[in-house]
């Protein structure tokens, strides 16, 4: 793996982020609810169009949840900006804050009965770390 290579999945890693952060910021729009209401209903198998936002707590959840998501995807586009002054570190807290969000969203899913979305993490967990897990040579 190169440190090019590194970089470049950073940034990647941060636009992906930021597609699901953006999903559920507008998913507090009522106009714009279907598509978080879409990824929802692929997270939780089976494909039953039974999700909706109608639940204002729902909203709520949905709109800080965008936020911090948001966040985390700079966050990270910005330290593949100086990823090459300490690339080891900023490897390493990339992937120990993807492994955090990997563990506790699907222990947390599991424990609310929603297992299904437990197996897409690990889709998930893989492309978002991809060669970020081995050092760069």
């Amino acid at each position: 793996m190169t440190k090019q290579i590194h970089k470049t999945w950073l940034k990647t890693s941060a636009i992906a982020i930021s597609v699901y952060a953006l999903l559920f910021s507008i998913g507090s729009v009522k106009l714009f609810r279907k598509p978080i209401e879409v990824v929802l209903d692929l997270s939780e198998w089976p494909l039953d169009r039974l999700q909706n936002y109608d639940a204002s707590t729902t909203i709520f959840l949905s709109a800080i949840l965008g936020g911090v998501m948001f966040g985390w995807a700079v966050l990270i586009w910005f330290l593949s900006d100086i990823y090459e002054r300490e690339p080891e570190p900023i490897r390493k807290a990339v992937v120990i804050s993807l492994i955090t969000w990997f563990v506790i969203d699907s222990l947390s899913c599991i424990l609310s009965g929603n297992i299904s979305n437990s197996i897409t993490n690990i889709a998930l967990i893989l492309i978002l770390v991809g060669p970020l897990w081995k050092k760069a040579e």
